[in-house]
Parts: structure tokens; sequence; C-alpha cells
């Protein structure tokens, strides 16, 4: 019976112009997903509808926990991104999943936007977190 694949073999990277930030480590959570809209008509003399499908992007979300400001500069970028302040400023996710047989999957979301962007400080016994939101035009993953 072949072991299916947990958190603590996957690592999540959040690019900013070409230079992975480092010091955004303490992922506790993340999850994309490939957006499709199905589309449903139904026709004269026809017992049943047909349906299509329609790709929508790709969106998804993930949770962090920090022990350095790093994630305000950050913020800040992204911030100033959507400002357009700073012209050209690309951001990239990788998700790279460690399978236990050996086998690897890096899957790549280029070009990423991002929504909110909330700090939750919820009580004095647990970690601040930072939300990010986000969605790109396609996402690609390479097997190895």
């Amino acid at each position: 019976m072949s072991q299916r694949i947990k958190g603590q073999e996957t690592e999540v990277v959040i690019i900013a112009d070409g230079v992975p930030q480092s010091n955004l480590t303490d992922i506790k959570d993340s999850e994309f997903a490939f957006k499709m809209e199905i589309i449903q008509e139904g026709y004269l003399g026809q017992t049943t509808d047909k349906y299509d499908s329609v790709f929508k992007g790709v969106r998804g979300k993930m949770t962090l926990h920090f022990d350095n400001p790093d994630v305000f500069t950050m913020a800040l970028k992204i911030k100033d991104k959507a400002r357009r302040r700073t012209p050209g400023v690309k951001f990239n996710i990788k998700m790279t999943l460690n399978f236990p047989s050996g086998r690897r999957a890096r899957v790549v979301i280029p070009d990423v936007e991002f929504g909110e962007l909330p700090f939750n400080f919820s009580d004095r016994s647990q970690f601040v977190s930072h939300s990010i939101e986000f969605a790109a035009s396609d996402a690609f993953a390479l097997v190895s």
C-alpha cells in the first residue's frame, strides 16, 4: 500500500520579481483551484440539455504565520503594484509536492494578482495570521 502525501511534504513559495520570499515560510494552509464554468443549453426537439465548459483561470488562498516584518514589505509591494506605482512587478507562486514514492510535482502559478490582504489578531494566545487571496490566468504542473 502506497503512502499518501501530507502537508509536511509540500512547499509553497511566493516569488516577487524572480526572488523567492524566503522569510515567508510559515504557511499554515494553502489551496488553489482551476476555475471552470459549466454552460448548459436546451434545444428545440431535444429531450435533454447539452453541456460544455469554459476554463476561467486559477484562484487560490493561503494563510501565513510570521516571525519577522518581511510580510509587510511583500504586502506593500502588492499594494504598489495594484496602484501602478511599480510597473512590471510580477508575482508567481510555486508549490512543490514531494511524494513518499520519490516522485515530485511542481505547480507554478505565474503572474498572480491579489485580492484583500487581511491581518488577523484574534486573541492573546493565538498567532497573528495573514491571509492572501490570489488569482491568475493559468497554472501548469511539472511532474517528475
